[in-house]
């Protein structure tokens, strides 16, 4: 038996459902392919356009955001202030601090591929447990980063152009490389 608040809950969940798919379909047949928002021409639109979907479909969604053209995320995301996603970017479920900087084309997983049955094709193991990224305040991520499920990256980290970060990063450090390693501590 249910009582009525338990009814409430469950009909603004439905509301929520309802405006997320809404959001996602705006964005993902139109505002996905809009020019980015250093275009000369249709950039402030599209920027906006994509930043109104991004409301929409995420639970959290902070002010002064900026959703590159291309990028696909997770509608499980959440996106602090001042923060953004970058150009052709692709997100698992990914938790975004405040003042986060995103280069073009980075790519966040948040599970993989099963792998440990050796009798057993890895296409036919399924996937992995989920494990949410989670990126720390005040991060700058270089173009073509890769972050492997369940890492965390802490506050004023600076990840080089190409790195795979497969484990956590120390905060206020400079990490690059194929597997990242700190390369130096900020100042």
């Amino acid at each position: 038996m249910r009582d009525k608040n338990s009814f409430i809950v469950e009909k603004e969940s439905g509301k929520m459902n309802l405006k997320r798919n809404i959001g996602a379909t705006i964005y993902y047949l139109v505002a996905i392919r809009l020019p980015n928002r250093r275009a000369f021409v249709g950039g402030g639109i599209g920027k906006a356009l994509r930043n109104m979907c991004a409301r929409m479909m995420l639970n959290k969604c902070g002010v002064d955001i900026n959703i590159e053209k291309g990028a696909t995320f997770s509608t499980r995301c959440s996106i602090g202030d001042h923060s953004g996603i970058g150009i052709n970017a692709k997100l698992g479920v990914v938790y975004i601090g405040d003042n986060v900087l995103m280069g073009p084309e980075c790519v966040i997983l948040s599970r993989n591929h099963g792998f440990t049955d050796k009798e057993t094709l890895i296409r036919d193991q399924g996937y992995q447990e989920e494990k949410p990224v989670y990126i720390g305040n005040d991060v700058w991520i270089g173009h073509r980063v890769i972050i492997l499920p369940g890492v965390r990256i802490g506050d004023g980290t600076v990840i080089g152009a190409g790195a795979v970060v497969t484990k956590d990063t120390i905060p206020y450090s400079v990490v690059g490389g194929n597997p990242a390693k700190v390369l130096k501590m900020r100042e």
